[in-house]
């Protein structure tokens, strides 16, 4: 059999396994082993083996990632969502649709000081949720705006999948977060006329609640400065040049970990939930690393990656059509995949050969983050896209009483709008990368 042969039996036995439901690590690794074996035989594998593990997991970038992970514990546990929500609530929660709008604002707050897609969901959920219902808001603008919302984890910096792209492509990690503030901006503010417009069209699915005084909006703001300082210091700090991503990252942790101390909600069972939290979603991600490095290790044998490159280059089509039609793999494989499996997989074979394209006469370094965040926008339409978005099912669990369709039915106005920004990004790249030239 031939090596591109064995290449494509890979993939597809991969496919299969994830359909029996294989966890994804293990759905990599088995098809890339055995590939492997049948290219160079047992001792060359074993060799592979012996020391692939140590040279993945030793690489110190890689601690940014449970880093990030422990500090947004900290912050579900230590109670900073609820003040976030509250916050929103309090100035806008009285306008029609005011509270969907303030769980979006939360989730985009939220995101800033946690990085993960789900974690957010799951937390923003739990206070936001409970909250609209007893307004009186409709099941369906409800949860669909708190899975949109969640989504705004992995977009709005730090984000998980945004360090493991640049760890992947060999991409400064604070280049990467500012090209992404902008964008993770503008889908806030998309999601928020998203709200504004379904409550126009459907005013009797949100129910404009009493406006608070004053003093009680005075007293909400005041309660999320912790948030706001750390927010501030780490990324002030790494943009500042004082310290690098996994620095901040530290400090951040420990600085949530002070705030929720202070505050008394980060007892002893909230830091053990907190630890084992992160301890288990770190050994996640660590494992589909290994399973991926296996996969793409075998595929490099093959010399696919090479093999796509050279056919993507001399197709006779528009570099932005190649471009697009990567974006809408990334739509498609997020019906099966995870975002980190979807990178992790992926990104080996399909950006060598995006960067043999002229996309707008950008130099090498800004095509690579703009293709990035890209990325990472078309990710996120997976986690709420149908048949199988993340967020959704997440949000699903814990409000149970509102139908999984009925928060689709609600998911596509807000997927319109990602279309709509992934357009803007793909045709204007100065969006995601204005940041950049201000503060690099």
């Amino acid at each position: 059999m031939s090596p591109t042969a064995i290449g494509l039996v890979m993939f597809a036995s991969m496919l299969a396994l994830m359909v029996i439901r294989v966890p994804i690590a293990a759905a990599m690794f088995i098809p890339g082993a055995i590939g492997y074996f049948a290219l160079t035989g047992a001792d060359p594998l074993l060799n592979l083996l012996k020391g692939s593990a140590v040279a993945r997991l030793t690489v110190y970038e890689l601690s940014v990632i449970p880093l990030f992970l422990l500090m947004g514990q900290f912050a579900t546990q230590g109670g900073l969502s609820r003040d976030l929500f509250r916050a929103a609530s309090a100035f806008i929660g009285h306008i029609r649709g005011g509270l969907a709008m303030a769980a979006i604002m939360s989730a985009a707050a939220f995101g800033a000081v946690c990085g993960s897609s789900v974690a957010t969901s799951a937390t923003i959920t739990q206070v936001a949720y409970p909250e609209m219902k007893r307004h009186g808001y409709h099941g369906r603008l409800s949860t669909a705006s708190l899975a949109t919302g969640g989504a705004l984890g992995i977009l709005i910096p730090p984000s998980v999948p945004l360090v493991v792209y640049a760890i992947l492509t060999e991409q400064n990690i604070a280049k990467l977060f500012a090209a992404a503030m902008i964008p993770g901006l503008l889908a806030m503010a998309g999601y928020i006329v998203v709200v504004a417009l379904y409550c126009r069209v459907r005013p009797e699915f949100a129910t404009p609640s009493q406006a608070q005084a004053w003093s009680e909006r005075s007293r909400a703001l005041v309660s999320i400065w912790p948030i706001v300082a750390i927010f501030l210091i780490v990324f002030g700090g790494i943009y500042g040049g004082i310290f690098s991503p996994t620095e901040g990252a530290a400090i951040g942790a420990l600085l949530t970990f002070v705030a929720g101390a202070l505050r008394r909600e980060l007892g002893r069972k909230a830091m053990v939930t907190a630890l084992v939290a992160t301890a288990e979603t770190t050994a996640m991600v660590f494992l589909i690393f290994l399973g991926a490095d296996m996969m793409n290790t075998t595929l490099a044998l093959t010399e696919m990656p090479a093999r796509v490159a050279d056919w993507v280059t001399a197709l006779p089509v528009s570099p932005l059509v190649v471009v697009s039609a990567v974006l809408l793999l990334y739509v498609v494989l997020g019906c099966v995949m995870d975002e980190l499996s979807m990178l992790l997989l992926t990104i080996p074979v399909i950006f060598p050969a995006v960067m043999s394209l002229d996309l707008w006469g950008l130099p090498p370094d800004l095509k690579a983050i703009w293709f990035g965040i890209l990325v990472l926008m078309t990710v996120g339409i997976g986690l709420i896209a149908p048949p199988v978005g993340l967020n959704v099912y997440v949000v699903n669990n814990l409000a149970p009483d509102v139908p999984m369709v009925e928060t689709y039915k609600g998911v596509f106005p807000f997927l319109a709008w990602d279309v709509l920004r992934v357009i803007l990004l793909l045709f204007f790249p100065s969006i995601s990368l204005y940041l950049i030239q201000v503060f690099f």
